[in-house]
């Protein structure tokens, strides 16, 4: 019996730290973490497509990205004067499940915010606001 009331209990406490709140998003955030290029061909109005950097692109004239670290370091990689990628070094925070704050060290752009419409593996639909 009382090995019974022991898994029991044991049972509940495994059930209550699957069931946190935040448990999900913090899953479907740590999906964000990796370099993802700008899939331009497959825009839809005010909507941006990435892929991971390992995607089969398209020949294209180059490709912006971002790469998100879990410690909440980003880089956002911009075409560079030699038409390769420059990288800008900042943070990204997650205010909600869905929308990030991104701001860079350099502060040559505004911070911003970009809306997560939709994150798959291999696919990630964001709407950029800016502030």
């Amino acid at each position: 019996m009382r090995l019974f009331t022991v898994l029991a209990v044991l049972c509940v406490a495994l059930l209550a730290a699957t069931c946190r709140p935040g448990t999900k998003a913090a899953a479907k955030l740590k999906q964000l973490e990796r370099t993802w290029l700008h899939a331009h061909e497959e825009d839809q109005g005010d909507v941006q497509v990435y892929r991971p950097n390992t995607y089969a692109f398209p020949p294209s004239r180059g490709r912006t990205g971002f790469a998100f670290e879990h410690n909440g370091i980003f880089t956002q990689f911009d075409i560079a004067p030699t038409d390769g990628l420059e990288g800008h070094k900042g943070t990204w925070t997650a205010e909600n499940e869905h929308t990030l704050r991104i701001s860079l060290d350099d502060k040559k752009d505004p911070d911003y915010q970009l809306e997560i419409v939709s994150l798959e593996n291999d696919l990630l639909k964001v709407r950029r606001i800016e502030k």
